[in-house]
């Protein structure tokens, strides 16, 4: 739903933290597509990322991270900033200070407005996306070990109809089906593709 304000999206998150769960009874995760590969048993790490929503007078963008070639885990790829949560540390803090560690934007410059559904990847992260406010100017210093390049996509790129598709490609020698999204020269797949759909089935009521 294109022209959305930041009002708008906190509303909209206030409503789905009371909605129930998804039909399913599953959580979200890469097994969406690929029902065969989900295993209740798996022994899941902890994670958070924060989903940025950065009011700039043009309208709304989302941050995003390009990840760093050489990292052991989902190198190369486009994320949210975020990492796994640490001992006795809660949800919140771990979306914040992964943010910080990775792009340098302080926690004063975010403001939390709700959460996703915990989303399940392949790898074995379980990972709880939490939806915030940044108002501009904000510093941006990325950690050049982990991270490639920070940038903005407007959120009405997401918003549009036609813009998501589904992808395929040959994993172990299954093939795996994933939401992808390509704008410009930046191709979003996987985990943070999966969870921009569940941050568009919010945004318009459509989850």
């Amino acid at each position: 739903m294109p022209g959305l304000n930041i009002d708008d999206i906190s509303e909209r998150l206030t409503v789905a933290k009371k909605s129930p769960g998804r039909d399913t009874g599953l959580p979200r995760g890469d097994h969406d597509l690929n029902p065969e590969i989900y295993d209740p048993a798996q022994a899941l790490i902890s994670a958070a990322v924060l989903v940025p929503i950065v009011m700039r007078p043009a309208g709304l963008t989302l941050l995003l991270t390009q990840r760093t070639d050489h990292l052991d885990v989902h190198a190369g790829q486009i994320s949210f900033p975020g990492g796994r949560v640490e001992g006795g540390e809660g949800l919140d803090d771990a979306a914040l200070r992964e943010t910080e560690e990775e792009v340098g934007l302080p926690r004063r410059h975010v403001r939390a407005m709700g959460w996703l559904d915990t989303y399940v990847t392949r790898t074995g992260f379980e990972i709880a996306p939490m939806v915030a406010a940044i108002e501009p100017p904000f510093p941006v210093n990325p950690d050049s070990f982990e991270v490639a390049d920070v940038f903005e996509v407007p959120l009405d790129f997401f918003l549009a109809a036609g813009n998501l598709r589904q992808d395929a490609r040959i994993f172990q020698g299954q093939q795996r089906r994933f939401f992808a999204y390509s704008y410009g020269e930046r191709y979003i797949w996987g985990a943070t593709a999966g969870m921009l759909v569940n941050l568009v089935e919010v945004l318009t009521d459509s989850g």
